[in-house]
């Protein structure tokens, strides 16, 4: 495949102090290109700049795109990128007129995880894809929000995280899934940091409200946890550490907490709680952060194992890389990724507490399972050539009726 002119699009600018966020992106940047793709990241989203002080919204955009260069000029993106605000029109890195000759040169478009919502500007692009990261929840609202069903059409190719969507009956909006998983670039998570004898994660509590179909509700992380709140004392020989937001919107909350602190909560249980924003708010932090930990732990957003869409973790996958072995929460991805070494997947409160024991009992062997499974189902040279080929060319759908299924709210 000659080298392609390619715009990948994401939220950098948008949330400044997420570290994890930030590498949901720039993976694709740096695999794309080591391809020998010609790749501009191009920051179009539609949102207000956000901020963490006050109501959240930036006053100015000229902060989060500085924060966008400097991230970008340390991984070699110095000028080959775009910003446009929301907020007043405006266009940072290129210049509007430049922004304009680019896209007429474009021959793809990569939507990751639905970050630009105005396809429009960029229609001309003859090949378009979007990268759905958040599956069954990207679904159910297809099904019942007309605008963002005939968003996701004006793409011509659809990828999902949601590798067993397939079988999850969730909605049927005439869309053709490809799965997809997330781009690592292994290289760039090997370390010689001595690792801490902590399991660790980076989490947000509840990102957005839960959403209901046929009777199910597709929750958030907070309803997950909850049911794993005891699980320190069944492991004392294991030190289970969170680090999450410290800013909480409990309008979105499935699950209400009682009237005391989510910090206070947890740490009576047993857990070691840290503010993401200081150990994790940029690449950086972020990759020490991981890179520290022996082991994750992480329950998974409800809606992902509700739905058993076969979602995995960005964030797990890079904890693969770095050697680090993942005890995760099964979203059914067990059917499409070998587990048992370096992943142990849990359902339930009991098989979570026996995955720690078994991975503490045999770290080193874990650990070495984990790098070699980052490489083998996350490194990006081949799941981004797969996603290139499919893009430029996408298979015919599977034979049968196309339907409208409408969901409740």
């Amino acid at each position: 495949m000659g080298g392609l002119r390619i715009i990948v699009t994401g939220l950098i600018a948008q949330h400044p102090r997420l570290g994890g966020v930030t590498w949901d992106y720039l993976q694709y940047l740096l695999g794309l290109e080591r391809l020998g793709h010609s790749v501009t990241y191009v920051e179009d989203s539609g949102q207000w700049p956000y901020r963490l002080e006050g109501d959240g919204r930036a006053h100015s955009a000229e902060p989060n795109a500085a924060h966008l260069a400097a991230v970008l000029s340390r991984y070699g993106y110095r000028g080959r990128w775009a910003y446009r605000c929301a907020m007043d029109g405006a266009c940072y890195g290129l210049a509007m007129d430049e922004l304009r000759t680019l896209i007429r040169q474009t021959d793809l478009l990569i939507n990751v995880s639905g970050s630009m919502i105005d396809p429009e500007p960029y229609a001309a692009i003859p090949a378009r894809a979007y990268i759905d990261s958040d599956p069954a929840f990207t679904q159910i609202r297809a099904a019942s929000d007309p605008w963002f069903h005939n968003l996701l059409r004006s793409f011509n190719v659809h990828f999902t995280f949601g590798e067993t969507l397939h079988a999850s009956g969730l909605p049927d909006v005439g869309l053709h899934w490809l799965p997809t998983r997330s781009p690592i670039l292994p290289e760039l998570w090997e370390t010689t940091l001595r690792p801490r004898p902590v399991f660790t994660t980076v989490m947000s509590w509840a990102s957005y409200r839960p959403l209901s179909f046929r009777g199910r509700r597709f929750s958030q992380k907070d309803a997950e946890f909850q049911k794993f709140l005891t699980l320190p004392q069944l492991v004392p020989a294991a030190a289970l550490e969170v680090a999450f937001h410290p800013v909480r919107n409990q309008r979105w909350e499935d699950a209400p907490l009682p009237h005391e602190s989510l910090e206070a909560l947890l740490r009576k249980h047993g857990w070691v709680c840290r503010n993401s924003l200081e150990v994790a708010g940029d690449p950086e932090s972020y990759r020490r952060y991981l890179a520290s930990s022996m082991a994750e732990w992480s329950v998974a957003k409800g809606g992902y194992v509700t739905g058993r869409t076969g979602w995995f973790s960005c964030r797990s996958a890079c904890y693969l890389a770095a050697g680090r072995p993942v005890v995760v929460q099964d979203t059914g991805f067990s059917q499409i990724i070998p587990c048992g070494e370096g992943i142990l997947p849990f359902q339930d409160l009991a098989s979570a507490a026996a995955a720690i024991d078994n991975l503490l009992a045999h770290y080193d062997r874990h650990a070495k399972a984990a790098s070699e499974l980052a490489r083998e189902y996350f490194d990006a040279g081949k799941v981004l050539s797969s996603l290139l080929e499919r893009a430029l060319d996408p298979p015919s759908p599977p034979r049968k009726e196309q339907t409208w299924t409408a969901c409740e709210s």
